[in-house]
């Protein structure tokens, strides 16, 4: 499992015309699946995302009670090492994507945190302002 971190002023996702999910002041989280990726993983990065000390004075979003925006994004694991047509065998099938983004959006709530989601197979604009800007990449 992949994920693009990022402190954002603001952030949001629009599925034809309509917000579906909107934040301020937290923390806009692009995750990526694998075929390898579990149920086990999925706990794992969600408690990673809530704890990650990358707000201002050092705070994480558990500590600070940041909202949390999570989009799905298989293109996290496209490969474009040959040529200009970028792979995306690396990504897992909806099917098993899907339920594994559900499940760290699952875990992240019952920590306690605020979460908005994207919505899983739409066309999305994401739309963010970065803070700082911090922006870190986790593999787990």
């Amino acid at each position: 499992m992949r994920a693009v971190v990022q402190t954002v002023a603001r952030a949001s996702v629009t599925v034809d015309g309509e917000v579906v999910g909107a934040i301020t002041d937290g923390l806009l989280v692009l995750l990526g699946v694998t075929h390898a990726d579990t149920v086990d993983i999925a706990r794992t990065m969600a408690r990673k995302v809530h704890e990650l000390r990358i707000l201002d004075e050092q705070r994480s979003a558990a500590d600070s009670g940041a909202p949390l925006l999570v989009v799905s994004q298989f293109t996290l694991y496209g490969d474009a090492r040959k040529g200009r047509r970028p792979s995306w065998t690396a990504a897992a099938p909806a099917e098993i994507a899907e339920p594994l983004v559900d499940e760290v959006v699952r875990v992240l709530r019952e920590r306690g945190a605020t979460v908005e989601t994207g919505r899983f197979r739409a066309h999305m604009l994401v739309e963010s302002v970065n803070v700082g800007p911090r922006t870190l990449l986790l593999d787990l």
